[in-house]
């Protein structure tokens, strides 16, 4: 009898062990690239491909660094590290406000103020999300050139600070909040306005949160429409300062492991503050529909 009941707990322990396993060994294999970023930014030049692989480097060269954040460029291009950083949190915190201030407000409207063709107006919307973003750039590009805008920061806060998924998740959020709380303050005597910015917003704090680290992230690893928009260096962003350090013919990995790691700052940071706030946001604007 000992032996069935050991025989039938270790049947059911096995599988929890099993995908325990296989998870572990995806983690390590997601966490290995990102190891290997930090151990090659303290490295010299040469010794980044050796193989077999040095994790640990016998001589760490915090140089390296110091090069990134004070690196000049070729001919007049004297070009600063710093300078993509600091344009790179410019148009990320502004598109973060922006899209959040703007999915509130359109996700309140669609999801409790009743108007004519509002379901019909929200799936024209929401089919919007289907085109892909490449297919947009040539007619941004005709647009912001009659605008006067190319090779401004313009042309990537305009578009930025509206985000069609963010009012989808915030729509999603509102339609869970009971009509009750908007009714009672419409009798109390509030406008729109005031129940959306009273009641409303507190109570979606959450899921802006979630919405904020995404935006954030979204606009800090652009690279296609910097890229295509922005031709002067001195508006570059993180993704276009990268490629500072890859010449025709010898790319200094070093620095630009070094250069991706302090990139890696902000992203991590703020991640790392509302992880919380991501999950529950996410998941709770994604229930109910």
């Amino acid at each position: 009898m000992k032996n069935k009941k050991g025989k039938q707990k270790l049947l059911r322990v096995m599988p929890r062990v099993i995908w325990t396993l296989v998870l572990g060994l995806l983690a390590v294999s997601m966490v290995t690239p990102f190891i290997w970023m930090l151990s090659a930014s303290m490295k010299l030049p040469l010794d980044v491909m050796k193989l077999p692989i040095e994790w640990i480097p016998k001589y760490f060269y915090p140089d390296n660094y110091m090069k990134v954040w004070n690196i000049a460029g070729k001919g007049a291009r004297d070009y600063h590290f710093g300078v993509a950083y600091a344009n790179s949190l410019k148009i990320a915190f502004i598109n973060v406000a922006g899209s959040v201030l703007t999915s509130t407000l359109a996700g309140y409207a669609f999801a409790k103020i009743n108007f004519k063709g509002r379901n019909v107006l929200f799936l024209f919307y929401l089919a919007t999300m289907m085109i892909p973003s490449q297919v947009t750039l040539i007619p941004k590009f005709v647009m912001f050139n009659k605008m006067g805008l190319m090779g401004t920061h313009l042309t990537l806060i305009l578009p930025g600070v509206i985000t069609i998924t963010g009012t989808f998740l915030m729509r999603q959020y509102f339609m869970q909040i009971p009509d009750e709380l908007r009714e009672s303050a419409r009798v109390d005597g509030a406008n729109e306005y005031m129940i959306w910015a009273r009641i409303m917003v507190p109570i979606a704090k959450p899921s802006m949160a979630s919405l904020a680290i995404v935006v954030f992230l979204w606009n800090w690893n652009s690279y296609l429409e910097p890229l295509v928009f922005l031709s002067n260096w001195r508006l570059y962003t993180i993704p276009l300062a990268l490629t500072n350090f890859i010449e025709e013919s010898v790319t200094e990995y070093n620095l630009v492991m070094a250069a991706a790691s302090s990139a890696l700052i902000p992203a991590f940071v703020v991640f790392l503050l509302g992880q919380k706030f991501l999950v529950k946001g996410l998941v709770s604007g994604a229930v109910k529909g």
